[in-house]
């Protein structure tokens, strides 16, 4: 069960958790907890005032955390010999904090490695804290801070995981605990090396923490908690009539999550994948609710299309001339030319005439993509074999998901006159062979009239 911060974020919400993990007694469960939310934010733009030497911003942001932290143990915490605890172990962290941002500003230096050192705080807070609360409501617990059990290599930031070792000392560690019916509570995000270094797992890596915990325990399912019911066949901030999903197929989730949709890391699910376990989507607001199931069942009885999402804030260029046709080596250059810069390319569309290859990459890079591309044809633009790179701006991938599209006639011809309907025009066009999606451009202007026409048509009004 991973709760993330909005889940952990107060003192009612606290009070949630500990009843929703009292529910679940009997099946024994294992707790992962984010940070409280706001605090991992807190933690790295003090670490900037600390590289700035500005010491009056890091005393501040020290005593909120203090603050902050003391009042929930002292509030939720009401047995002296566990509430004292607690507090002697945020004060020791305190401390220890506090020491490595006067570090940062002594040295004038901030590096991937104390940025980890620094975000770690927030998740190690808050599940000592957790813990205690679990203790004080009747509930045998135990804090077990995730350093001691996920290995990994030194890539600061987004370190990967040596799952062996990992798996190793989570059965060593975890599974004690559990057949004696005391709830684990791990640290999410943050993990070390063999030499004992804090690193972190990178975006969604609470999540990718229980994923992993989950399934070298071989769980019977692995539940994120969050603030919405499960996943949604559009954004319902965007979209009217937007549904719930009940089910949904790995591969759908991880298509929804590239795509902007507010799912799960494609990363969070390869461990679950790997020992087909299911991950449920849960609401901490609103535990009745079953949620969304992803597991590796395709339910193709809830129709076709089970999610239209979109990304933002993106750019198209293109690389065209009459002279690229026939001519080999043409995108390797393109694509190599972009990795070299360090770009993202979210979307690639190119056609049978080999006319024009068409890439979407975030509107972040557009110039710096621009640039390295016609340094990279400069010669054959010089010689007519290219006729030269267009850039279009402000441009948003829409992306229509599902297993069900496959080898099912007219759901382009659908989705395109759905389109047309709402009086958007379509820039460029991808779907792999798969055809587990198709994805179309269009400018961000049009974006939300395009996909809520687009779940019209699938979905209904």
């Amino acid at each position: 069960m991973k709760f993330g911060g909005t889940s952990v974020g107060d003192i009612l919400q606290l009070q949630e958790i500990t009843e929703i993990v009292r529910s679940y007694g009997t099946q024994r469960p294992v707790v992962v907890a984010s940070a409280m939310s706001g605090i991992t934010d807190l933690l790295l733009s003090t670490a900037q005032s600390a590289l700035r030497n500005e010491t009056a911003k890091v005393k501040e942001a020290i005593e909120t955390l203090s603050r902050k932290h003391s009042h929930i143990a002292e509030t939720l915490v009401t047995q002296p010999d566990i509430r004292d605890k607690l507090l002697g172990y945020n004060a020791r962290l305190i401390e220890l904090l506090y020491s490595i941002y006067q570090g940062v500003g002594w040295l004038s230096e901030l590096s991937p490695r104390s940025l980890d050192a620094i975000a770690s705080f927030g998740e190690r807070f808050s599940c000592a804290q957790i813990a205690a609360i679990f203790k004080d409501a009747g509930i045998s617990a135990e804090y077990v801070d995730a350093r001691k059990l996920i290995l990994t290599d030194a890539d600061f930031g987004q370190a990967a995981v040596d799952f062996t070792a990992t798996g190793t000392n989570i059965h060593k560690t975890l599974k004690p605990l559990v057949e004696k019916n005391i709830v684990p509570v791990v640290t999410g995000f943050i993990a070390a090396t063999k030499e004992g270094i804090t690193t972190t797992l990178g975006r969604s890596g609470s999540d990718y923490t229980a994923a992993i915990v989950g399934s070298a325990l071989g769980c019977e399912e692995i539940q994120i908690w969050t603030d919405v019911d499960g996943v949604m066949t559009a954004d319902p901030r965007r979209v009217n009539g937007a549904r719930h999903l009940p089910e949904i197929s790995y591969r759908e989730a991880a298509e929804m999550s590239y795509f902007g949709a507010k799912v799960i890391h494609p990363k969070t699910m390869l461990p679950a994948i790997e020992n087909n376990i299911p991950i449920r989507i849960k609401n901490t607001f609103n535990p009745s609710h079953p949620g969304t199931l992803i597991s590796g069942k395709t339910n193709t009885g809830a129709g076709v299309v089970k999610n239209v999402t979109s990304i933002d804030d993106l750019a198209l260029v293109a690389v065209e001339g009459n002279g690229m046709i026939g001519v080999p080596g043409v995108a390797a250059r393109v694509f190599t030319a972009l990795a070299r810069i360090g770009v993202n390319v979210m979307m690639i569309s190119q056609a049978s005439s080999e006319h024009n290859i068409c890439l979407v990459i975030p509107r972040k890079d557009q110039r710096r993509a621009a640039d390295a591309l016609q340094n990279e044809f400069a010669k054959d633009m010089a010689a007519k074999i290219i006729d030269g790179v267009r850039l279009r701006e402000d441009v948003a991938i829409i992306a229509v998901v599902g297993e069900g599209m496959r080898g099912v006639p007219g759901i382009a011809g659908k989705t395109f006159t759905a389109v047309a309907r709402a009086n958007v025009s379509i820039i460029a066009v991808a779907q792999g062979s798969s055809e587990l999606n198709i994805s179309l451009v269009v400018d961000q202007c049009d974006v939300i009239r395009a996909v809520q026409a687009i779940h019209d048509e699938f979905m209904g009004k």
